[in-house]
């Protein structure tokens, strides 16, 4: 069945000033985004955000983010609820992600959609599923770790690299210091075996990204990140590749809410999976 002509459909390119409307719509949707997540995605990519406008009214939105020469990243997917239905959401999926060129683009598809994803080249991968809760406490953060500062910036973002498939430094720099943001580490003789940062978003505490080299390495950070929700709900999105991180989040009470899954367009670059206990943000991978 061919949609309607989305006649009337503008699509621009959209600017910080328009994160209020796309926040506002994700949470409508449920997916609880943080509170100053629109300023460190920006970063990465200012010109990746794009609006639909029906007579300069936002009815669209969608993010194709580029990482570099070879990977972007497609978010924020989002059309009014009392538009739907009308092209408007296809119209303006094929104007960003024309943004992307001919890199290998990566999304986090809610189970709605994964069909009509594949019909446009994606792949599964792998999915995800969202724990939440208040932790269980107890326990202080676990030896080694502690609260990341200046110094460990060259060493989480080489970190980071091996474990995400492109390089990120501009958004990982902004992501451990944004406001409200904590970024831990833990260092064992010396060196870094994992970090993650805790933001708070409209309805709990996020943690991600969650990488770590073990399960001991994600245990004891997982312990400073309870430290750090003092009895606030919080929430992680973990593969399901990784079954400690699972057995982590059950360990701490949390319980699954709902899954995405992770597709892409092609090949990407080798990373350390293993090590990714919880993913950074659905919505820039």
């Amino acid at each position: 069945m061919t949609p309607p002509s989305p006649e009337g459909l503008v699509v621009t390119q959209a600017s910080i000033d328009d994160w209020p409307v796309i926040k506002g719509w994700a949470a409508d949707e449920g997916w609880d985004p943080g509170e100053s997540d629109g300023a460190c995605f920006f970063t990465q990519d200012p010109e990746g955000f794009f609006l639909g406008r029906i007579d300069g009214e936002p009815v669209s939105a969608i993010s194709v983010v580029n990482y570099g020469a070879d990977y972007a990243f497609l978010g924020c997917y989002l059309v009014r609820p009392d538009v739907r239905g009308r092209g408007y959401g296809l119209t303006t999926w094929k104007t960003a992600l024309a943004h992307a060129g001919g890199r290998t683009v990566g999304l986090d598809g809610v189970v709605a959609q994964q069909g009509n994803y594949r019909q446009s080249g994606f792949e599964l991968a792998y999915k995800t599923f969202r724990f939440g809760g208040v932790p269980a406490t107890g326990e202080s953060a676990g030896t080694g770790v502690r609260v990341a500062g200046a110094a460990d910036l060259d060493a989480i973002t080489a970190y980071d690299r091996a474990c995400y498939p492109a390089d990120r430094a501009r958004f990982v720099e902004h992501w451990l210091t944004e406001a409200g943001h904590r970024a831990l580490v833990r260092i064992v003789d010396g060196r870094l075996t994992g970090y993650s940062v805790i933001r708070p978003a409209l309805t709990s505490l996020r943690i991600g990204p969650l990488f770590a080299d073990t399960a001991e390495d994600a245990r004891a950070l997982f312990a400073g990140l309870a430290v750090e929700a003092g009895g606030r709900p919080l929430s992680v999105d973990i593969p399901e590749t990784s079954a400690a991180g699972v057995a982590l989040a059950e360990e701490y009470g949390l319980t699954p809410s709902f899954e995405t899954a992770r597709m892409y367009t092609g090949p990407v670059r080798p990373y350390a999976t293993d090590r990714v206990y919880g993913v950074t943000t659905l919505e820039l991978g």
